[in-house]
């Protein structure tokens, strides 16, 4: 299925196409106003004189030409849109015999107007409102300094209409704005917890690190004296450790900011794969099974000889691993899933997770955290994460069915693990 088939009909069309409906339909059902239909004695409304005439014709003629004119351009030019097809509701008026435009012949102008008021900034939504509304009060002004008949409440009913479609439009402009207030608000909250996330787990790392460099210190006072060979060997092990501590705070310290105020760590939600302790690429075996019991089956896969990795790197790794499968779990619809873990480029560590799609009797939550340009706040975490290590993210639906997430980190030469 295409991304174009799977939107919506009436999100397909655009305003321009629902104005040239609306004005085709209205001209539609002033012709039947003035035909006895089946079932009437006579028609609703009088033929006016010059309806059926070559002058009524030409104007009707001209003013359908405008209204479609100004149909097309309401979409790119939506001012100048509004004003042909004010001026075809004028024009069309005329050989109707009526004292003022009939609301038939305004409803391409109220789509017009909602169309404005929806997509438009608030001066050219307000601008658009009184021309429209000039416009119908010019009409009738004229009509009354002429001293003709004026349907003022044809008029009153014709402004009304306008009036609530213009904020309806606003309404739903506002709306709208505050729906991607809320998720950008969202994401950013999103990125934040993530980044604090990982200033939690590397806060661990380089405690374990430094707990470590400890003891080889105290070992190596110890013995330095009686078994200088053992103390070399301490000193070694406090040099490894001390090196990709560094190596590890410069990866991702460079790229977190400081937040004001301390995040609670995220709860596991319902459903999710309960998390291995100690967290990393070792562990994967372990969230297998674990969500093998939440009911979706996990295939993990190794390709190359696998290497040890800086402790940042593999708890990243795990991380996004982690992340995708409880994506899968919650939200997919899949009952089973593969994680594909390469180590054949020795500078790079690929991590592929993807699912078939909903499986026979399940369906995908609605809501599921998997737009098809990876914008769900969950995606949102996993790329901060692999941003932050100058990694590469992709997600987004599989060409054959299901979802795939892909990530890329970088190994640093000759890293070895803390």
């Amino acid at each position: 299925m295409s991304a174009t088939s799977a939107v919506p009909l009436r999100e397909r069309v655009t305003p321009g196409w629902w104005a040239a409906l609306a004005w085709l339909a209205g001209l539609l059902f002033t012709v039947l106003l003035r035909m006895r239909l089946p079932g009437q004695e006579e028609a609703d409304v009088l033929v006016g004189v010059v309806f059926l005439r070559w002058d009524g014709l030409t104007m009707l003629g001209l003013a359908t030409v405008l209204a479609l004119r100004g149909s097309a351009l309401l979409d790119r030019r939506p001012t100048a849109g509004l004003g042909h097809l004010l001026a075809a509701a004028v024009l069309c008026s005329f050989p109707l015999g009526v004292t003022a435009i009939p609301l038939a012949q305004y409803l391409a102008v109220d789509v017009a107007l909602y169309a404005i008021a929806v997509h438009r900034p608030t001066k050219e939504a307000e601008r658009a409102a009184l021309l429209a509304v000039g416009v119908v009060l010019g009409h009738l002004a004229v009509r009354l300094l002429a001293g003709w008949t004026a349907g003022t409440t044809t008029a009153l009913a014709v402004l009304s209409t306008a009036g609530a479609v213009w904020l309806l439009g606003r309404s739903v402009r506002q709306n709208r704005l505050h729906a991607e207030e809320t998720r950008t608000r969202a994401a950013e909250q999103a990125v934040i917890a993530e980044r604090l996330r990982i200033a939690r787990e590397m806060h661990d790392t380089v405690a374990h690190s430094i707990g470590i460099v400890a003891l080889q210190a105290g070992a190596a006072r110890l013995v330095i004296d009686k078994r200088p060979e053992l103390a070399r060997e301490a000193l070694g092990e406090i040099e490894t450790a001390s090196r990709e501590t560094l190596a590890g705070l410069r990866r991702m310290l460079g790229a977190l900011r400081a937040a004001d105020a301390p995040a609670t760590p995220p709860d596991i939600p319902s459903g999710a794969p309960a998390e291995p302790d100690p967290p990393g690429l070792a562990a994967l075996d372990r969230l297998a099974e674990t969500t093998g019991a939440a009911g979706v089956r996990v295939t993990v896969r190794r390709v190359g000889a696998p290497r040890p990795l800086p402790p940042d790197i593999d708890l990243s790794a795990f991380r996004v691993l982690q992340e995708s499968v409880t994506n899968v779990v919650r939200h997919s619809g899949a009952d089973r899933c593969t994680i594909t873990v390469d180590h054949r480029d020795p500078e790079t560590l690929a991590l592929t997770v993807e699912d078939p799609g909903p499986a026979p009797g399940r369906h995908p939550d609605r809501h599921r955290d998997r737009a098809g340009a990876g914008s769900g706040y969950g995606l949102v975490g996993m790329r901060e994460r692999v941003g932050l290590l100058h990694g590469e993210f992709t997600a987004g639906p599989r060409p054959g069915g299901g979802f795939r997430v892909t990530a890329h980190l970088p190994v640093p030469p000759g890293a070895t693990p803390a």
